[in-house]
């Protein structure tokens, strides 16, 4: 079971991946595709704001991928606790303050991991 939930992990870590990659390199061109545009140029005003939100994603996202090589099986679970609270945190906080959605493309994903985690733990 302990080799299902640390795919699981890398899975949830690709995502966040993903939102790195979406919002420090491609936010103007792509950002729409995931996000309601309040107001003409927004995408343009907002890049390096959301480069800098993408670096944290990249983190969370290096935090999940790492506690799956880990050696020790204790420390690679609250290492995968701890990155996949705060990317469920993350996910709340942007599903209040910007768009409903994230709490499926977001945290769902994070919370069905931290669960598989703590039940293979």
């Amino acid at each position: 079971m302990f080799v299902f939930a640390r795919i699981i992990v890398i899975l949830v870590g690709l995502i966040c991946f993903f939102i790195m990659w979406l919002e420090m390199f491609s936010w103007e061109k792509s950002g729409k595709k995931f996000f309601p545009e309040p107001e003409p140029g927004y995408f343009h005003k907002t890049v390096s704001m959301a480069a800098n939100q993408g670096l944290y994603n990249g983190f969370l996202g290096a935090g999940m991928i790492w506690s799956a090589f880990m050696g020790n099986k204790g420390s690679a679970v609250s290492t995968a606790v701890f990155f996949l609270a705060c990317m469920i945190i993350a996910g709340i906080y942007g599903a209040v303050t910007v768009k409903k959605g994230i709490l499926i493309k977001q945290t769902a994903p994070a919370a069905v991991a931290l669960a598989i985690v703590l039940l293979a733990g």
